[in-house]
């Protein structure tokens, strides 16, 4: 069973950065995309970025030009570089691989909070 375990999330001041890891315990083929969702309190889960196979990616607006989507395939690892970041980027932060048979995998969320 393939698992994935995100870290790297914490409290941090407003303008500050952050850079997630999301590792896959297993080798995972066939992948579709990768991405990172979050959910913020009193919200629904919504997609923050996204890396397809071919390495075309896909951000919220709320974050273009602020946080970088990055792989490390030989690690099974998904990254999300954040910068510049802002109280409203307060959320659980879910890292999803998706397959092409349309399978997706979710790791347990990890905490980002922002605030000074």
């Amino acid at each position: 069973q393939v698992q994935l375990v995100e870290s790297g999330g914490g409290l941090v001041q407003p303008g500050g950065s952050l850079r997630l890891s999301c590792v896959a315990s297993m080798r995972i083929f066939s992948i579709s995309t990768m991405g990172w969702y979050r959910r913020a309190p009193g919200k629904q889960r919504e997609l923050v970025a996204e890396i397809a196979s071919g390495s075309s990616t896909n951000y919220a607006d709320s974050v273009k030009g602020r946080f970088t989507i990055s792989t490390d395939n030989a690690k099974n690892t998904v990254y999300l570089q954040m910068n510049s970041l802002k109280p409203e980027d307060t959320a659980v932060y879910y890292c999803k691989i998706r397959t092409v048979i349309g399978f997706d995998y979710w790791g347990q969320g990890t905490q980002v909070t922002v605030s000074s």
